[in-house]
């Protein structure tokens, strides 16, 4: 299948906007109306210090007016956007195609925003969830009720599990937010892959605190790991196999 220039185009673009989304939004600072600016000096940056990732190349990764050295957090959810789109183009085309970079870059600054944070905002997932819905109807009208039933489905079973596990162990173990980003994953892919989406993101987080135990040669089983990156990861890998 040919590659789609144009979501690959916008994407570098769209991670510029991610990046200030997940900077700002946890912190409650305003994600439209407020100015970019240095994070070291706090100057004002203009339109050629924004160009996604050519400005930090041109710049050698400092900023043009204190030197100081820019994070490479900015570059880095850019060329995520890109890959984002770029293994889209693979799996869908036209509107479709469009929709699934929408699920994938909500996905991506989901869970960046949970791995720095610690938590997924409503203001993310629950327009997810709402453009499953929209997505499903756009696919046809008989794709509606399985998104709805996926939604309800992944809702109550992680909501269950919390509950049953706050009962057991008389502290959370999964957040609303893993709930909302399930049910937002059923309005999305229907109920049928929700098991293996689930399967895969325990795994793969399984997988990453043993690794991280082995490395820092101390237990770290009893911390608290954000499940929202890997819940994410397993949404777009499924989604896009399915």
């Amino acid at each position: 299948m040919p590659i789609d220039v144009w979501p690959v185009a916008a994407a570098p673009f769209i991670g510029s906007f991610l990046g200030v989304l997940v900077c700002r939004l946890p912190q409650g600072e305003p994600v439209v109306l407020s100015r970019s600016h240095c994070e070291a000096c706090g100057t004002v940056l203009t339109v050629r210090d924004l160009v996604p990732l050519a400005s930090f190349v041109a710049l050698r990764g400092r900023c043009r007016y204190c030197g100081e050295a820019i994070t490479l957090f900015h570059p880095a959810i850019e060329l995520a956007a890109t890959g984002v789109a770029l293994s889209a183009s693979l799996a869908a085309t036209g509107l479709q195609l469009w929709l699934w970079c929408l699920l994938g870059w909500t996905l991506l600054a989901l869970a960046w925003i949970d791995w720095d944070w610690m938590v997924l905002p409503d203001a993310l997932t629950l327009p997810l969830l709402l453009a499953g819905f929209g997505a499903a109807l756009l696919a046809g009208p008989n794709r509606l009720l399985p998104s709805a039933i996926g939604a309800v489905a992944g809702w109550v079973a992680f909501t269950g599990i919390a509950w049953i596990y706050r009962r057991l162990r008389n502290r959370d173990g999964l957040g609303g937010g893993d709930a909302k980003l399930l049910a937002a994953a059923g309005a999305w892919l229907g109920p049928e892959p929700l098991p293996r989406v689930v399967l895969l993101a325990a795994v793969t987080a399984a997988a990453w605190t043993i690794g991280m135990r082995i490395w820092r040669g101390q237990a770290v089983a009893d911390e608290p790991i954000a499940f929202g990156p890997w819940l994410a990861l397993s949404i777009w890998l499924v989604g896009l196999t399915a």
